[in-house]
């Protein structure tokens, strides 16, 4: 860095700022995004390695697939959780747009703390225009996103989220012909008339029910928001003390990071293409 001098800052984001350096001899200019690093980042001749937080219990999903599905409690006890992450990232104006239970993940703790992940479809408000591209996994996909017109990234979100509790209840997709769940077009023709059921073996509450149906709903202006959602009775029953809104205000607030030396870690490796 010693070899490069700041002109201007060129835009910031929700995960760094860019800015315009020359270098101080050849006087080229260029540009520098610098991103707040949370763990360590090796440098090799040819690699980059980030230092990422290892999540030990792996993928929701596998947990699913090896239970089945979940009792009532425990997929409200992860559905919590998804929602506080998803929550936080609608509050730095970011929409994941592929939310499922390959892309959460769980650490290694007796009661297993949730990790969403893989953003490769995500967009920030900030710095895009509305979504309109139609991208995500299938079974997931909200009825707006595949009008191929703009759309509510955050709203579309929350119908992904309906689809992953209704899996976790279930042990099923809401919206896929049982008889034929290859079938993409007959999956579409579901999602677009919300065409779902609860099977007769799958005993929830009514408040459960009520969610669920307030959760997959076609227009997305008439659907239940992160906001309601947080204070739905079925999602405010059990919630952990430190999923509430105080004790996520004071934490956000404290600016404390997660003690690296706390965690067991797995390094991606990129290659560079120098």
């Amino acid at each position: 860095m010693e070899k490069y001098e700041v002109v201007k800052d060129l835009g910031a984001g929700n995960f760094g700022v860019a800015r315009l350096l020359r270098h101080k001899e050849t006087k080229e200019l260029v540009a520098m995004k610098y991103i707040e690093r949370g763990h360590k980042v090796v440098l090799t001749p040819t690699h980059l390695a980030i230092v990422m937080e290892y999540a030990a219990g792996g993928e929701l999903f596998e947990r699913i697939c090896s239970a089945g599905r979940f009792s009532e409690d425990e997929a409200r006890y992860f559905f919590q959780q998804l929602i506080s992450g998803v929550n936080y990232c609608h509050s730095m104006q970011i929409c994941h747009r592929d939310l499922k239970l390959e892309n959460t993940l769980l650490d290694g703790s007796p009661a297993p703390r949730l990790k969403i992940c893989d953003f490769g479809y995500s967009k920030s408000s900030l710095l895009h225009s509305r979504p309109k591209s139609t991208v995500g996994t299938p079974a997931y996909i909200a009825p707006e996103v595949l009008s191929r017109r703009e759309y509510d990234g955050k709203l579309a979100d929350v119908w992904s989220c309906g689809v992953t509790l209704y899996v976790m209840l279930v042990g099923a997709y809401p919206f896929e012909d049982q008889q034929d769940p290859r079938n993409f077009r007959k999956t579409i023709q579901r999602i677009m008339a919300v065409q779902y059921n609860i099977p007769d073996y799958v005993h929830i509450s009514q408040d459960c029910r009520n969610l669920l149906s307030r959760l997959f709903v076609a227009h997305p202006s008439r659907r239940i928001t992160l906001k309601e959602i947080k204070n739905h009775p079925w999602f405010l029953k059990n919630l952990p003390r430190e999923l509430t809104d105080t004790a996520q205000a004071a934490y956000y607030r404290s600016g404390i990071p997660n003690p690296i030396s706390n965690q067991t870690v797995v390094i991606i490796v990129l290659s560079l293409w120098i």
